[in-house]
């Protein structure tokens, strides 16, 4: 997971939260890609969530970190594509569970509900887990087959 290419995206009321994570991965040599947005002119969080799951569309090594106000737009946009599994977490241990339990790719973070030492440590324990499989793998392949129409 070292060597997995992570994207982080926001909208503008998760650009310092973004900053801050951004800055504490690139210490540890992660492969980073800023996706924006720049600044605190109001943008719609729709729109990087969108950006976000296109870039990890077709890798399905890489990660991502979405950051909004509460968390909760960003991370609606981009579950709304069958590649992304995000999770919007708001302790170290449920970032943990993301990535052990239901394979999460996409760490979502809300910067006006969380601390940023917090919010740290949840990535830390996200990118520090791994996937588990065995009886998960099955109630994550159910994900993929969720259609609607039931």
């Amino acid at each position: 997971m070292q060597d997995s290419v992570i994207y982080l995206a926001s909208d503008h009321a998760g650009c310092v939260l973004r900053g801050l994570v951004y800055a504490h991965l690139e210490v540890r040599g992660r492969n980073l890609i800023d996706l924006g947005t720049d600044g605190d002119v109001s943008v719609d969080y729709p729109d990087f969530g969108v950006k976000l799951a296109m870039a990890l569309r077709d890798d399905d090594r890489a990660f991502g970190i979405a950051v909004c106000g509460s968390g909760v737009g960003i991370s609606i946009a981009v579950n709304r594509f069958p590649w992304i599994r995000a999770a919007l977490v708001n302790s170290p241990e449920a970032a943990s569970l993301s990535r052990q339990h239901n394979d999460a790719n996409v760490l979502a973070l809300g910067e006006r509900l969380i601390a940023p030492n917090l919010a740290i440590a949840c990535v830390d324990k996200f990118f520090a887990a791994e996937f588990e499989g065995g009886r998960h793998q099955r109630r994550v392949d159910k994900l993929s087959l969720i259609d609607g129409k039931r």
